[in-house]
């Protein structure tokens, strides 16, 4: 299957790094095209038209403001199309592309090493072959979860926002640390590792968050003491607003 992305960007260019295939692509910024195309070995063609024409499957990783707009010059000439623009259902997306199959996926950055999940809007079967296809495409790049388009959206905002919220944590207690006079590179090097030991235990316990904070902590101890501060912080009332912003309530 060739594949063809319109758009160049940052999450294009995760796509293609965890494919590692080349691929086919068009971005506004020529420099921005012909950096993806190199990365993977593709090709950069001159315009939206031209990737529809020679690609399989075009991945929309365009703005989706852009949406209607892509549509005009490349519905006649795409064969199959996938997007992972956020918050564009998929009845808008057949609208835009009529009498084409369609897929609706929300990756995050993860994807370019292969890890995380990618989520995929549940819907009909149209071409079952390439149903098939196009889901094991995506599900080379992280596990492929199916949820109702409608929930697709709060979804991405839990996993595709992630990596940068809990950037931010890292950052967090990078700072604290720093402030009581820990190093700042052996400060990040403990915050990442507890990150990806946070994440491998949680999975072993099958998301037991609960389980795990009562393991960890003790009562009256050093984690519950912290625990009890990020609580009267607001932790919890702070990622729900992040929630609600990411989507825009």
């Amino acid at each position: 299957m060739r594949v063809g992305l319109i758009g160049a960007g940052n999450m294009a260019t995760a796509l293609a790094r965890g494919w590692g295939m080349p691929v086919v692509c068009h971005d506004p910024i020529p420099e921005r095209a012909q950096a993806l195309a190199q990365l993977c070995g593709g090709t950069a063609l001159p315009s939206n038209r031209a990737v529809a024409e020679a690609a399989d499957l075009v991945v929309l990783a365009h703005k989706p403001a852009q949406l209607e707009a892509v549509a005009a010059e490349i519905a006649p000439a795409a064969k199959a199309v996938a997007s992972i623009l956020a918050l564009t259902p998929l009845d808008r997306l057949k609208q835009a592309y009529p009498n084409r199959p369609v897929y609706r996926f929300m990756p995050s950055l993860g994807v370019a090493v292969r890890a995380g999940a990618v989520l995929q809007a549940a819907d009909n079967t149209q071409d079952p072959q390439l149903d098939r296809e196009v889901a094991s495409l995506f599900g080379r790049l992280g596990e492929l979860v199916l949820l109702p388009d409608g929930l697709l959206d709060c979804g991405m905002a839990v996993m595709s926002c992630a990596p940068a919220y809990l950037a931010l944590v890292v950052e967090a207690q990078v700072d604290a640390a720093v402030r009581r006079g820990l190093p700042p590179k052996e400060a990040g090097e403990l915050a990442v590792g507890a990150l990806e030991a946070t994440a491998a235990l949680l999975r072993e316990r099958g998301g037991d968050t609960l389980g795990l904070r009562r393991a960890v902590s003790s009562p009256g101890g050093a984690t519950a003491r912290g625990l009890d501060a990020l609580e009267r912080g607001g932790v919890r009332a702070a990622f729900s607003a992040a929630l609600d912003a990411a989507l825009g309530a």
